[in-house]
């Protein structure tokens, strides 16, 4: 039986990240470590308050896992037996990794996944007024694609100051769930205006019942309403799209499933990240093979990466070398 070791690290952020639920300037991460013989598996989560997640709670998670779980060792048993979140996924990915190494064989190999290659990225631009939003939109300007954060409250005059900074750049935005069902069809409309290619997640979970409602003039993303395979049936009719996250699905192998079912439900898809490394991206790339939209900019927004980590030209993501992770 492989073991196991879970280590809390702190990055810091460069300057400070800024969404709806406020704000931080670091990110708390949570690296498993699972070493059998002579080799070693690694996967990174992102403990998350919104879904009741401290770097505490999940450490603990984790290190209990060998008591806790019989069959720990095996993926399917994994998520057969363990919640989903940022604990799973930690220790899943850390499994992917291992078989990798133990077999020689490439992760995306091991997912039946034969077209590798780059990836672009989103590059995201935190909650601000709208000035300072613009100003940062126009020095990312050479990115192709824009994730503006939202907050409810002067969202409308947001998204024309970034328009207007940044007229050739495609837009996606993600409010948070910081809009309300009073000011939904307003703003819809002035994304489309914007030319927005899709708004994430913008009523709160629970309450986006009153999508199936409103004319979808621009495309909508599930993002805090999906985790796993169960939340995709409901979603049909109220959504276009789902943000695929790791952390919230517990892991690989369970965003795989939740991709899967997206797409037999005829939803497009997104892959997306919190604030994190390069660890934390690596395994994400498979599922950004056939995705829709990618965002994996986590570690652009750090004051510095883990070495060695992903390779960003601008943008555009390189696949993970074995070094890193798979």
């Amino acid at each position: 039986m492989p073991t196991l070791s879970a280590e809390i690290e702190v990055w810091p952020i460069d300057g400070e990240f800024v969404i709806s639920r406020g704000a931080k300037r670091e990110a708390s991460v949570i690296v498993a470590t699972v070493t059998s013989g002579a080799h070693v598996g690694r996967g990174e989560c992102v403990p998350y308050e919104r879904y009741g997640e401290t770097p505490e709670s999940v450490l603990a998670d984790i290190l209990a896992v060998p008591e806790a779980v019989e069959d720990w060792s095996s993926r399917e048993a994994l998520a057969g037996t363990m919640p989903a979140g940022a604990a799973r996924n930690a220790i899943d990915c850390a499994l992917w990794d291992l078989d990798a190494k133990m077999n020689r064989c490439p992760a995306h190999v091991l997912a039946g996944i034969a077209n590798w290659h780059d990836i672009v990225s989103a590059y995201t631009i935190s909650l601000g007024p709208p000035e300072e939003m613009a100003a940062r939109a126009k020095w990312a300007g050479a990115f192709p694609l824009l994730k503006l954060k939202m907050g409810g409250e002067g969202d409308a005059e947001r998204l024309r100051a970034v328009r207007g900074a940044v007229p050739g750049a495609r837009l996606i935005v993600d409010a948070n769930e910081a809009w309300s069902e009073s000011n939904l069809g307003a703003l819809l409309a002035v994304a489309q205006e914007v030319g927005a290619e899709l708004v994430e997640q913008p009523l709160p979970a629970g309450s986006d019942g009153a999508l199936a409602d409103v004319d979808h003039v621009v495309a909508l993303c599930a993002d805090e309403s999906v985790h796993t395979v169960d939340d995709i049936p409901g979603l049909a009719g109220r959504y276009d799209v789902v943000n695929v996250k790791l952390d919230k699905a517990g892991g690989l192998t369970g965003a795989l499933r939740v991709a899967d079912a997206a797409k037999t439900h005829e939803l497009k898809i997104m892959v997306g990240c919190m604030v994190a490394t390069s660890l934390s991206m690596a395994p994400a790339m498979l599922l950004a093979q056939t995705a829709n939209w990618v965002d994996l900019d986590g570690p652009l927004l750090l004051a510095h990466d883990r070495i060695p980590g992903l390779r960003y030209n601008g943008t555009t993501i390189q696949p993970p070398k074995p070094e890193l992770w798979g």
